[in-house]
């Protein structure tokens, strides 16, 4: 269980790290409105969270329950879909851009946008499919309690390293626009990130 959670904790902190469209738009945020706008874009972002670890859960516990080899099978597809990520980034450009300027909204309506954004992403349900199944410690035993632990951990964690880059986030801008080497290291750290969870998902740890 322990060497589980800690190997799902270095994955998701690999994760949150990566730039996606999600933790630029909370530098983006942070950049044009201050931190707390890219705060309170986090907290959205993580609520809706909720959602889809919810959907997963009772989904997923129920095919588990069922059989033992259609989990095996979402297992293998979830890693295919992790290794299709990580070609779609190696086919993208390394550059990362960062918008001048974003328009002002309210800490209440940044949280309800980030809420909706997460929400209504049917991608994160599906990555949360191909990714949590990899780290149960006890496919035989409560899933549906394994799951909401996999979820609170991921929610955590996330807020944690976003709300960390909405903090920093005039250092980090700046290191990214002058630095063309940053958006490559950032891509290939994308790219090694989906590649080794994909294996993970598939090994029997």
């Amino acid at each position: 269980m322990i060497a589980s959670l800690l190997a799902f904790l270095a994955a998701t902190a690999l994760l949150a790290f990566s730039p996606g469209p999600d933790n630029i738009y909370v530098l983006t945020q942070s950049i044009a409105n201050g931190s707390k706008s890219g705060l309170a874009t986090t907290a959205g972002l993580i609520t809706g969270c909720i959602v889809h670890t919810t959907l997963v859960a009772f989904g997923l516990s129920a095919i588990i329950a069922a059989s033992p080899y259609l989990f095996l099978a979402i297992k293998i597809v979830g890693a295919i879909y992790l290794l299709y990520l990580a070609y779609k980034v190696f086919k993208s450009d390394s550059t990362i851009n960062l918008a001048e300027g974003a328009p002002k909204k309210t800490y209440l309506e940044l949280f309800k946008q980030g809420v909706l954004m997460n929400i209504l992403n049917p991608k994160v349900t599906i990555f949360f499919l191909a990714f949590f199944p990899g780290f149960l410690w006890n496919p035989e035993g409560n899933t549906v309690f394994q799951f909401y632990v996999l979820g609170l951990l991921f929610m955590v964690e996330s807020f944690l390293i976003f709300g960390s880059i909405a903090v920093v986030a005039g250092k980090i801008s700046h290191i990214l626009r002058t630095s063309e080497k940053a958006g490559v290291v950032l891509k290939w750290l994308q790219i090694i990130v989906f590649i080794g969870i994909a294996i993970f998902v598939l090994s029997d740890y």
